[in-house]
């Protein structure tokens, strides 16, 4: 049965969308796939609110639609077979020698960020968080960053990986908390990060460390995230399973516990696991009078400037 709608990335796409998007690829099957990205995103107007055009979520949308058997990629059919992609861990991510203390010891604290042009860190980053971080990984929705936590005092031997992205389209917690109306969630979301995956290598039991690397993260993150993409988020906000971790780190580091979710995922649109997955809502303000912020931001006039070219 043709789709008559898909949602992705906080957008859905109409069928009209998607059969514009079949024939663009169809009509361009020569161009590369960054080329057909961008190209998609000027037909749907598809683009950050600097301007710029969101061609990496949509070369993610493709692939998504690929996968799906929706839509076929010119030039990449017989790359893979359809179906989500795996990672496949090497030695590089094997269990190493215990690392106890507190955090003081391990002063200063480095965080790398990884982007998709670093092969070794890219591709390190994947397996510890698929291989030791109860959710494993998936590709974040929208913009997004990650980092590899390394300390000074150990050179070389990584303690913690922090990935960054898309936020929750709705959470009555935190919209309440915020106070904004509708129109002004769907104009402002994009000030909001999601903290989605953290995770403490499983032979790393140092008191004191998550709360650190945190407190360090939120410094870091405005601007890192203006760098490359234009502007400085007004708030952080993370979901904690409450059947698994207490959130106590969060609280050390200073992040308010605003309630709890529903127990629903993005895409539990019939409610069907209502109340199964129960998370706690914190959030951690980046600057003062944040919540009237997001209530009333504007994005200012951006300098123009070309994107870099991330790798696939």
């Amino acid at each position: 049965m043709p789709e008559t709608e898909v949602s992705f990335s906080g957008r859905i796409f109409s069928a009209a969308d998607l059969d514009l998007i079949r024939e663009t690829l169809r009509d361009f099957s020569n161009l590369s796939l960054t080329e057909l990205s961008k190209t998609i995103c000027e037909l749907l107007e598809w683009k950050r609110p600097t301007g710029k055009l969101k061609y990496e979520e949509c070369r993610a949308f493709l692939e998504h639609l690929r996968d799906q058997g929706i839509v076929a990629l010119p030039g990449l059919r017989a790359t893979a077979a359809p179906g989500p992609r795996h990672v496949v861990s090497t030695s590089q991510s094997d269990a190493q020698a215990p690392v106890t203390g507190s955090a003081g010891d391990f002063d200063p604290l480095l965080l790398h960020l990884v982007q998709a042009s670093n092969s070794t860190l890219n591709s390190l980053f994947k397996q510890y968080v698929d291989r030791y971080h109860y959710l494993r990984y998936r590709i974040p929705f929208g913009a997004h960053l990650r980092y590899l936590v390394e300390s000074s005092q150990l050179p070389g031997r990584n303690l913690a990986c922090l990935q960054f992205s898309s936020p929750a389209w709705t959470m009555a917690p935190r919209d309440v908390w915020i106070g904004w109306n509708a129109a002004q969630r769907k104009r402002n979301l994009q000030f909001v990060v999601s903290n989605s995956r953290f995770l403490i290598l499983p032979w790393v039991n140092v008191k004191g460390l998550a709360s650190k690397i945190l407190s360090l993260a939120t410094r870091r993150l405005p601007q890192d995230w203006l760098a490359l993409y234009g502007y400085r988020p007004l708030l952080l906000e993370t979901l904690v399973d409450r059947s698994r971790f207490s959130g106590t780190c969060y609280r050390a580091a200073n992040w308010i516990h605003l309630g709890a979710t529903q127990g629903r995922g993005r895409m539990d649109r019939n409610h069907a696991a209502h109340g199964q997955a129960i998370k706690d809502i914190f959030v951690y303000p980046l600057c003062r009078h944040a919540r009237e912020q997001l209530r009333s931001a504007e994005f200012p006039i951006f300098i123009d400037r070309e994107e870099p070219e991330l790798p696939l």
